[in-house]
């Protein structure tokens, strides 16, 4: 099971969605750890890429004007996954 931790900007972002956008970003995670779990590629509807602004950041699509910005870090657990969240909102976080 991947492993995350948040910045206190995502949080405030967070707060700033509505629940319905909340939830349409837990499922995107669901989706996410699914894939990292099986060791296989992102599904292509997350559209998970590099952030070309900024190196080793990268985004992904949650919901039409859904995004979100993470990067990877070291987990606490051997051979996992840690994922850092970053920011999250509409596409104007760029």
């Amino acid at each position: 099971m991947p492993t995350y931790e948040a910045n206190d900007q995502f949080w405030h972002d967070w707060q700033r969605l509505t629940e319905e956008q909340q939830a349409q970003f837990r499922a995107a995670v669901r989706q996410m750890v699914a894939d990292l779990k099986a060791k296989r590629p992102f599904a292509h509807r997350l559209r998970i890429k590099g952030f070309r602004s900024r190196r080793n950041v990268y985004e992904m699509t949650w919901a039409k004007d859904g995004r979100a910005l993470f990067t990877y870090g070291t987990s606490p657990r051997p051979r996992e996954a840690h994922i850092r969240c970053l920011r999250i909102g509409p596409h104007d976080i760029f």
